[in-house]
């Protein structure tokens, strides 16, 4: 065979063996190509769901957070009442079925029901999962704090709006950055980190997947994104837990605050019966005092729920959890009264 024939023929199988090669390299890029752009576009779904979930449980977080607040706000009510009953007892024997009365102080009562009025003046323009906030970490904490002194000398209490809500938070972070404490910031984590963001309500955990960019290789990509899922998905049934204890213990929370006013309703019909400022104790009724009695009791439960911190922080970075030890007694404890005095009725 003439040389430049066997030439020509060698030049064409290398020629044919470079296009398959080349053939075989384009399909291997585009499908590294396509594997990418799913494991981006699954990612990116996934975070979207998670957000949905955080929105979701935030949401029912700051409906059950305001609820407290009122309640708490109400409280000053049943002080007022109170305070014009002479030689009251301690009621430290009272209970009805198996729940005693839960220790507390008039004082404390009056001073949350005083703090908790000026933070909801201020929840109507707050960001969401500021209310939540307080519901995490126990209201009666925020509203107490309420009554301190905003980094301006000012008295929180004699601020309004987000400017009360701005300076509790501060003060629950030690302080305005300026002085040296942890500002709003600082203050909104230790509200049991529970919101104003996603990450506070769950923990540290959530910014390993959320914050975090893929890998620009395929195979790389696609393991942080199976990675990230995973975590997600523990992520969310905890979110959508949270959301649920959440809204069960809002609508408990609702049943007794109820009863509450229609027992303040027969307590403050009997103190005002007397026509006197100031009413003895020993002058009442054996049925009166049992009202009164049931009132103090039922505020005593009610001061107890809002006193529970739905979500116990992380000390690492894992993940926070539901306080459900605490939630499940004070739900408890309100279900026996509401049975308790339905029975009575």
């Amino acid at each position: 065979m003439p040389l430049p024939l066997i030439l020509g023929i060698a030049a064409a199988v290398a020629g044919t063996t470079g296009v398959g090669l080349g053939i075989h390299g384009g399909v291997k890029m585009k499908q590294a190509n396509d594997k990418l752009k799913e494991a981006q576009k699954r990612n990116d779904s996934n975070n979207a769901r998670l957000e949905r979930m955080n929105q979701s449980a935030c949401r029912a977080m700051d409906v059950l957070g305001e609820n407290e607040m009122k309640v708490l706000s109400e409280f000053q009510q049943f002080s007022d009442l109170f305070e014009r009953i002479k030689n009251r007892p301690e009621f430290a024997d009272v209970k009805i079925g198996n729940v005693k009365i839960p220790k507390f102080e008039g004082e404390e009562i009056k001073k949350a029901s005083v703090g908790a009025s000026v933070l909801i003046g201020g929840l109507g323009g707050a960001a969401l999962g500021t209310a939540g906030g307080f519901a995490a970490s126990g209201a009666t904490t925020a509203a107490v704090m309420a009554l301190g002194t905003a980094s301006t000398g000012t008295a929180i209490s004699a601020l309004s709006g987000a400017a009360a809500t701005n300076a509790t938070l501060a003060a629950l972070g030690g302080g305005s950055l300026a002085a040296g404490g942890g500002g709003i910031a600082l203050g909104t984590t230790i509200l049991g980190a529970a919101t104003l963001g996603v990450g506070l309500l769950v923990g540290g955990v959530i910014f390993s997947c959320t914050g975090s960019k893929l890998s620009s290789k395929a195979d790389k990509a696609w393991e942080q994104m199976i990675s990230n899922e995973q975590k997600i998905n523990k992520i969310c049934n905890y979110l959508f837990d949270l959301q649920r204890t959440a809204e069960r213990y809002n609508a408990t929370l609702l049943r007794m605050r109820s009863l509450y006013m229609k027992q303040l309703d027969k307590m403050r019909n009997i103190i005002e019966s007397y026509n006197e400022k100031h009413v003895n104790w020993q002058n009442l009724s054996s049925e009166e005092q049992l009202v009164i009695e049931n009132v103090v009791l039922i505020v005593g439960v009610l001061y107890n729920m809002c006193k529970v911190q739905l979500v116990q922080k992380s000390n690492s970075s894992e993940q926070n959890v539901i306080n459900k030890t605490e939630i499940n007694k004070a739900e408890k404890d309100a279900n026996d009264v509401m049975s308790q005095m339905n029975k009575a009725v």
